[in-house]
């Protein structure tokens, strides 16, 4: 792999931002003017604290870059038109038909996915993905079978998985959630999803037909409109295989830039990241930020620290349930006028926009899926030496690592302020204050790719 290209510090979007200090600074005096220091006093051996910005001290990979250029517009729009000619893809809908219905629908997909692995040499394997479900909101609650349409891209390590998905089911939920015979095109909701990932499947099959360090598995989800049926039933096969879930994404309505009144936005994304701050989901949020700093800057990131938007689900929440790294991609601009409705259509949705979206995505999955595992069982502990000021944070070094690095931000920052490379070691005594500060280890390849954040203190979540 070609060596990673830096990248310059860059400010937060709109609504964020940090405090922007020079590294002569930082050489100087081995703290920020917010007090958090972020170098070891007397250790010149180690490398000082660099102020990141959002972009979190990433850098270019120009493999992955290759990747996002790949991704057209024009293929995604292809996918999208013949899964709305299907009429509906409602769950429930024809399974025979070959021009209608979900089970037509699963098979161009599936045929489509087996069509990019021939291509590659098998490169992917492609599956379905079956399970007899008990429809629950339904109030006779019938048994539907459930088949979600997967594409594998094994990595060499097979044992943790990168998944990023769309459902390509379709409803007319505010209508009629049950019928499953009129039209319900689902262009945007979740067409758009669906068409993305698809492509994406194609472009890493096109340019990592070996594959990466870990697998990426592109899941295609049946049942989501119904309660997040495919997806759930995904989450507890993964865990129970096991496979270590390194992510577990969802495009879902990724298409409309218009919103009902006008206003126009094709230039920028939300991604929605789940509670606690400190937690694998926000942690994966900043990782993701920070990819569209790094490789599609003129598209901006919107982080949203909740799991979805009010009073809605996407394909990630089962993933979270389990405390894996669970993350949503949604468009600024929804039209709840044009969703769940007959009126969900091609027409309205915007495949350069939907290119951009499945850009982000391919640079956080390829930057994910390259790196090393993140350091196992970190803690950290209070120094007595010190009289309770510094920390010695330890952890398990992790397969493939070659360094570490700790990253630093105030409790009040959104991302992490700053990085600190501490070389290939298992512990670290933080001469910054945890009381006061949030403090994260992430591993460091040789390829120069990193893991997600490993926090400290760990997070603290709500019984099972």
């Amino acid at each position: 792999m070609q060596a990673l290209e830096p990248v310059a510090t860059m400010q937060l979007s709109r609504s964020f931002t940090v405090l922007i200090i020079s590294i002569n600074t930082l050489v100087a005096g081995c703290q920020t003017t917010s007090g958090v220091r972020t170098a070891l006093e007397g250790e010149p051996s180690r490398s000082v604290a660099s102020l990141t910005g959002a972009s979190i001290g990433m850098q270019r990979d120009p493999a992955i870059t290759a990747v996002l250029r790949e991704i057209s517009a024009g293929r995604i729009r292809d996918t999208d038109s013949i899964l709305v000619s299907f009429g509906t893809r409602h769950t429930m809908s024809d399974t025979l038909s070959a021009t209608r219905g979900i089970g037509a629908a699963r098979r161009f997909l599936h045929a489509r996915l087996a069509g990019y692995s021939r291509e590659c040499g098998g490169c992917l394997r492609v599956e379905y993905d079956p399970a007899m479900i008990e429809v629950t909101r339904h109030p006779q609650r019938p048994m539907v079978n459930v088949v979600n349409v997967l594409a594998w891209l094994p990595g060499r390590d097979t044992s943790r998985v990168t998944v990023i998905g769309g459902h390509y089911d379709s409803c007319i939920c505010s209508v009629d959630r049950f019928d499953f015979t009129s039209d319900a095109p689902g262009a945007d909701d979740d067409g758009s999803g669906t068409a993305a990932v698809v492509e994406l499947a194609r472009v890493f099959s096109l340019r990592f037909p070996r594959g990466l360090e870990s697998s990426v598995l592109f899941a295609l989800y049946s049942g989501e409109e119904l309660g997040l049926l495919g997806s759930t039933h995904l989450a507890a096969r993964l865990h129970a295989a096991p496979f270590r879930i390194t992510a577990a994404m969802t495009d879902d309505i990724i298409g409309n830039v218009v919103a009902d009144d006008g206003r126009v936005d094709s230039m920028s994304v939300r991604i929605f990241g789940a509670d606690p701050d400190n937690g694998p989901s926000r942690e994966l949020a900043r990782y993701a930020w920070a990819m569209g700093i790094t490789y599609t800057p003129g598209f901006t990131v919107f982080p949203v620290f909740r799991l979805d938007r009010v009073g809605r689900g996407g394909d990630h929440s089962p993933f979270v349930t389990l405390r894996d790294p669970g993350l949503r991609f949604t468009e600024r601009l929804e039209n709840y006028k044009r969703q769940h409705l007959p009126t969900d259509r091609l027409a309205d949705v915007n495949f350069e926009y939907v290119a951009k979206v499945a850009r982000l995505n391919a640079a956080t999955v390829g930057a994910m899926a390259s790196a090393p595992p993140p350091p196992d069982s970190v803690v950290a502990r209070r120094d007595q030496a010190s009289g309770g000021q510094k920390w010695m944070m330890t952890w398990k070094a992790a397969p493939g690592a070659t360094g570490y690095e700790i990253l630093v931000r105030r409790t009040t920052s959104p991302t992490y302020e700053t990085v600190t490379s501490v070389g290939n070691v298992t512990s670290y005594l933080l001469s910054d204050q945890l009381d006061d500060v949030w403090a994260a280890v992430r591993s460091v390849g040789a390829n120069g790719h990193r893991s997600i954040t490993v926090a400290v203190p760990p997070p603290a979540f709500p019984p099972r």
